[in-house]
């Protein structure tokens, strides 16, 4: 468990607790995977899950990195090799080095694999249907919806965030994407050439930081914050990708930068945005910012904002 994880363990009620663990204990039981034949099938739970998953991220040629099938679904790299060699033993997946870096190992399914997960999901379709049918119309509404909104919120729970030198390629990946999803958005494009962007030297320490989140191993959010001595604090860089929007970790980012810039010392911090980015306006708004007259000379922005750190570190 990571410090910030157990932070936010230690907010977490016993009544809270002990729901969640209800909660966990009526799903393990109505979806089946207390048995050691997964669906009626021939296999543990583990095993089809992971079979499921090798064939719901179909990469080039139908193969994938292992490496990032076992991120997705967060386990031990020692189970998923024991997973593997299950599933290879019963030649419904082959497990190769990458052609072009031996050591890399990839996965793809063989024709009798694609058979079973497609067995997998008529069984799992078929799973689902029993769990709705006893359910009149309106109840159904409601538990698919109930299911939905703790999807969401699940997902949220794992999302981490890591401070990561600007020149790391999860950085680079962010930027690039905050670039180009810019050169969409603006009124005549984005050039990050005529941008008052920092360097990546003013998000490195002791200048500042860059802040990336991170979603089953997969960058999906960045932030940075300069941090000027003998001046506030500023934000910049501030990016969610938009699959993942919806989670709120446009405001966790956020309220993690004014945190770290609390901790360096600021009381006050700042940030500039475009008239486009709407939503961006309302996030920092409803999180305390208040507009002032421009600080700074960027080209792209129409809003300058700030906002008092000091009197919330007080109260902490």
């Amino acid at each position: 468990m990571t410090t910030e994880q157990a932070a936010q363990a230690q907010l977490a009620q016993p009544a809270q607790v002990e729901q969640v663990r209800r909660f966990n204990r009526a799903v393990a039981e109505r979806v089946g995977v207390l048995h050691d034949r997964y669906l009626g099938g021939t296999r543990p739970y583990g095993q089809a899950r992971l079979l499921w998953e090798i064939g719901e991220r179909l990469g080039d040629a139908g193969t994938h990195d292992v490496r990032s099938v076992r991120d997705r679904l967060g386990l031990d790299s020692g189970y998923v090799s024991r997973l593997l060699r299950a599933l290879e033993r019963d030649g419904l997946v082959t497990v190769e080095a990458h052609p072009r870096d031996r050591r890399v190992r990839t996965v793809r399914l063989t024709e009798a694999g694609r058979e079973e997960r497609a067995q997998l999901d008529d069984r799992s379709d078929a799973l689902a249907a029993s769990l709705l049918d006893p359910l009149d119309s309106r109840q159904r509404d409601r538990l698919t919806a109930a299911m939905a909104e703790v999807e969401r919120l699940l997902t949220a729970s794992v999302v981490s965030l890591e401070v990561l030198d600007p020149g790391h390629p999860d950085a680079e990946q962010c930027l690039r994407s905050y670039a180009a999803e810019l050169r969409e958005l603006f009124d005549g494009g984005f050039d990050p050439g005529n941008s008052l962007l920092p360097d990546p030297g003013e998000l490195r320490a002791p200048r500042g930081l860059f802040l990336v989140a991170r979603l089953h191993g997969e960058p999906v959010g960045c932030g940075g914050l300069k941090l000027p001595p003998g001046a506030p604090a500023e934000i910049k860089r501030l990016w969610v990708r938009p699959s993942t929007r919806g989670l709120g970790l446009a405001r966790r980012l956020l309220s993690e930068l004014e945190e770290r810039a609390v901790r360096h010392g600021s009381d006050l911090v700042r940030l500039d945005t475009n008239k486009a980015l709407e939503a961006a306006t309302r996030l920092y708004r409803s999180s305390g910012y208040t507009e002032v007259p421009a600080f700074n000379d960027e080209p792209y922005a129409h809003h300058w904002f700030e906002k008092r750190l000091i009197s919330e570190t007080r109260t902490r």
